[in-house]
């Protein structure tokens, strides 16, 4: 084995994931500058922890960029060893990763055999050829399917095996998942094999490092590139690690993408009214140069005066545009008005909240006398809770309904 190498870790990149063209573009050229770095770097390989893609079947533009950058991977003698994702890898076992590794720009180390006679899943190694490290892993499933992999893995041979090793996972570990996220399901870090030398996790997006006797250095890198509102909010930008092996001593260095400022702004809307809020909005960015900027915004509170849809977005983001922001992303989930405040009730009989529901909003809208606005919506109610009766098409069920709805409407119209 050589006495001394580098080598890259990155993991769940979601090419595809963002609807917004602009963020698809940034994503993207996370992925391109990542490997520009490893190449400039000239790293001895380069470890990809699952979720490449947001699909099993990414889309044509995609998958071209991603195999012209991997060619030129694959031109500087860099190897690229990966797991499928819960996200790459398909129910039916098909992955678009299959068709880069045919086409020899990547390594599926997710290989092995079930013994016939002990039923346990047995890995193999894949040997890097300049590095001598040996590498396998655990392809990533949706919903913790990927448990009985775990719980049926042949550890023996594995922990047994000499040289650098590196295994990879794309699964939840419980020591390793943040407290934000404790509530999702998760495995011990006991169901990895013991005695690896280094661990490339992928799957949850929060970069963190984990040292135990057993277990060395046991890594999440975060996401290559924010996936969502509250991955930007939160990380700005993506990263990923490099690790340097001296010696038989490692070390890991985080490598932080900048590849466009961000500025985040939260909110208490609470006692404003919605044109306060937009003029708070909009001189919290006053004379500021917002070229290349993705502005997150998070409102919160109750306000006063009127209703959310009230805010002014349209103008504020004309303006924050004016101001050459790149992309502008709310967040309004917890922002609310007197006039539809939180409902608050200690019943748990349905129709008693249905009633106690009722009568606490009754009259908001001064459109009926309070009895009629009562008596419409209980018709409405009951209605609407109709079911298709036994050899009803749809589209008669569908009639039927609106048939009932008119009739209410009418004769309440009418009667006002």
């Amino acid at each position: 084995m050589a006495s001394s190498f580098h080598y890259a870790h990155l993991a769940d990149l979601h090419l595809g994931s963002w609807r917004d063209q602009k963020m698809r573009d940034l994503s993207t050229k996370a992925f391109l500058t990542a490997i520009d770095n490893c190449i400039q770097t000239k790293v001895d390989f380069i470890l990809f922890a699952g979720d490449l893609f947001n699909t099993s079947l990414p889309s044509l533009d995609t998958l071209k960029i991603v195999a012209k950058k991997l060619k030129e991977l694959h031109e500087h003698q860099i190897p690229l060893y990966v797991i499928p994702g819960s996200h790459d890898f398909s129910p039916s076992g098909k992955t678009m990763l299959d068709v880069l590794e045919n086409a020899g720009l990547l390594k599926n180390v997710c290989k092995g055999t079930i013994n016939l006679e002990t039923k346990e899943l047995e890995l193999k190694w894949t040997i890097d050829q300049k590095t001598e490290a040996k590498i396998t892993g655990i392809l990533g499933r949706r919903g913790l399917l990927d448990k009985s992999y775990y719980e049926n893995l042949s550890r023996t041979n594995l922990e047994q095996e000499s040289g650098y090793k590196i295994f990879m996972f794309h699964t939840t570990i419980t020591e390793l998942v943040p407290k934000s996220l404790s509530m999702i399901d998760s495995q011990p870090l006991s169901f990895l094999p013991k005695n690896c030398n280094y661990y490339a996790g992928g799957h949850i997006h929060h970069p963190v490092k984990l040292e135990l006797p057993e277990y060395p250095l046991v890594a999440y890198t975060g996401a290559l590139f924010p996936n969502n509102f509250p991955e930007i909010e939160q990380y700005s930008t993506g990263s990923y690690y490099l690790i340097n092996v001296e010696n038989n001593q490692q070390t890991i260095k985080t490598i932080p993408l900048d590849l466009i400022k961000h500025i985040p702004l939260e909110l208490d809307c609470s006692h404003k009214s919605p044109e306060i809020i937009m003029y708070d909005i909009l001189n919290q960015f006053q004379n500021k140069d917002l070229t290349d900027t993705i502005i997150t915004l998070r409102l919160h509170g109750t306000i006063t005066h009127g209703k959310v849809s009230d805010i002014n977005f349209k103008e504020i983001f004309d303006q924050l545009y004016k101001q050459n922001a790149y992309f502008i992303m709310k967040n309004t989930s917890k922002l609310t008005s007197e006039e539809f405040a939180e409902i608050k009730t200690s019943a748990s009989n349905p129709e008693t909240i249905e009633s106690e529901t009722i009568q606490e909003h009754l009259q908001q809208l001064k459109t009926f006398e309070k009895d009629i606005e009562l008596q419409l919506i209980q018709s409405l109610l009951h209605s609407l809770n109709t079911s298709k009766n036994e050899g009803e098409h749809i589209l008669d069920f569908q009639k039927r309904i609106m048939s009932e709805l008119n009739k209410i409407l009418n004769l309440e119209i009418s009667a006002n």
